[in-house]
């Protein structure tokens, strides 16, 4: 198991009795996104609710590259992983009457995202699954360890992975590998993302030939607090649903004019406007004063920067937050490659297509690690070999900082074909300076298919092909192809 957040410990805890060795790059907890997820968890809780209701709505939001049959399988096992999370100790927001108190964010019909505190939800749940993963016999965890490479036999199957550790490499093989490593919005230079997650595992599997898909669509939260930091707090979007609004330096709201659903519009168009405002400079703040107090995150972290956001409207701007792309994976994480398994935010099973909506990223993670977990669990070894394999390298930190620095300039909320020309440039560079490092992979993987999306659609934004193409088509494609500037496949959402 390469990864320790929700999706992957949730296939670790599935796949009892098989032994699961989970490897991570930091201690349980504390350098996954999932911890860091403020709203909480998507599922049709309530009666008013139901698992098509919910499903229309994502289609929706995914502006039409989700996959129906796979949306339809997430939506209808969000319930039971909201439940399952509570039964091992996610202490949930209840009711007067028992039941999950539900918050509604943007694109929702209604509200239906179960949460821990107002704000809390990511680091609650994730609390409850290392207690229960650490007290599990089954489970062996790693911690200070990455994955460097994929091992493969002769065949071409994945056998397991170089590790390093402690400055150490090692050859761990294995009858199955979940990748389960997360983003990549380490990779641009305004994240919310923990500083690991950068598309180190997209990159891997990329190496070893996986099929990846729609690496294009990059989610930018529109809401991070701007202050400065890196990673940037994150303003839950839960905020808005309680009734905070995005004003400009005036005061005045800037919503309304971008769409009728304002503050609660999809993420793609809110974080447009909130970059129009900035580009502009009008400004763009989040006013929270009448909501702020039930939301202790974000409280601690503008009070930490100096900001009280009871009194004052707190400054902010999107950030890279969500891939919607990555490896290509069916709902229980199947890819191209025998051997690989892939869950969670590394992975694309099509749930999210160009939009990810709001908190249905928790929910997969839980729903389609549990699949992924089971379906490891029938796992046969072929006691097949594996071949030598190199640790790819590094990217040495000056050449990381300029290339997340080119990655919100030119594959950023707007793109267009001669900032994704330089962007290829600069990685072309990198690379002939540094090797085939899996972080420029993934840069790579994100910059072709960006280019070679004519269109606007979702998160993808291009100032140059604004209009939306009439056919809705995914993208599919290799590192080969990106390399050698292929036109990648395309195929039509279901």
């Amino acid at each position: 198991m390469l990864g320790a957040g929700l999706a992957g410990l949730s296939a670790a805890l599935a796949a009892a009795p098989a032994r699961v060795l989970v490897v991570s790059p930091t201690p349980l907890g504390q350098g996954a996104a999932s911890a860091w997820a403020q709203g909480g968890m998507a599922a049709a809780l309530s009666a008013k609710d139901s698992p098509q209701r919910h499903a229309q709505d994502t289609l929706l939001a995914g502006a039409g590259l989700s996959e129906a049959v796979a949306t339809a399988q997430l939506t209808g096992e969000a319930p039971l992983a909201v439940a399952r999370l509570a039964a091992l100790g996610a202490p949930f927001d209840r009711d007067a009457g028992g039941g999950f108190s539900l918050s509604l964010e943007a694109a929702h019909s209604l509200p239906r995202v179960a949460r821990v505190g107002g704000d809390g939800a990511g680091a609650a749940i994730m609390a409850a699954m290392i207690q229960s993963a650490r007290a599990s016999n089954h489970i062996e965890v790693m911690e200070g360890s990455r994955a460097r490479a994929l091992l493969r036999d002769a065949a071409g199957r994945v056998r397991g992975a170089v590790v390093e550790q402690a400055g150490q490499l090692i050859e761990i093989a294995a009858p199955v590998t979940v990748m389960a490593t997360g983003g990549l919005g380490g990779l641009y230079a305004v994240t919310t993302d923990p500083a690991a997650v950068r598309g180190e595992g997209l990159g891997l599997a990329a190496l070893a030939g996986a099929e990846i898909a729609d690496p294009e669509f990059v989610q930018f939260h529109p809401t991070a607090i701007d202050l400065g930091l890196d990673p940037a707090p994150l303003a839950s979007e839960a905020l808005r649903g309680e009734g905070a609004t995005l004003v400009d330096k005036d005061g005045r709201r800037f919503m309304p004019d971008w769409d009728k659903r304002a503050e609660l519009a999809p993420r793609d168009i809110v974080a447009r406007a909130v970059h129009a405002q900035i580009a502009a400079e009008r400004g763009a703040f989040l006013d929270a004063r009448k909501v702020v107090e039930d939301f202790p995150a974000a409280l601690t972290a503008c009070l930490a920067a100096g900001l009280d956001p009871r009194v004052a409207p707190i400054p902010i701007a999107p950030a890279a937050h969500y891939h919607m792309g990555g490896i290509a994976a069916d709902a229980d994480g199947r890819t191209s490659l025998e051997g690989l398994l892939a869950v969670g935010e590394c992975a694309s099973t099509g749930v999210h297509g160009a939009n990810r909506l709001a908190s249905n990223s928790l929910a997969e993670a839980a729903a389609f690690g549990a699949r992924a977990g089971r379906m490891a669990r029938e796992a046969v070894d072929p006691k097949t070999e594996p071949l030598p394999v190199e640790p790819y390298p590094d990217l040495p930190p000056a050449a990381l900082a300029g290339l997340r620095a080119a990655m919100s300039r030119d594959a950023g909320v707007v793109r267009d074909a001669a900032g994704l020309e330089r962007l290829l440039r600069t990685i072309d560079a990198l690379e002939a300076a540094h090797g085939r490092a899996p972080v420029l992979v993934a840069a790579r993987l994100v910059a072709f298919a960006a280019a070679a999306r004519r269109e606007t659609r979702g998160a993808h934004v291009r100032l140059d092909f604004p209009g939306l193409s009439a056919a809705a088509q995914r993208t599919r494609l290799t590192l080969q192809q990106a390399e050698r500037r292929v036109q990648p496949a395309l195929f039509a959402a279901e």
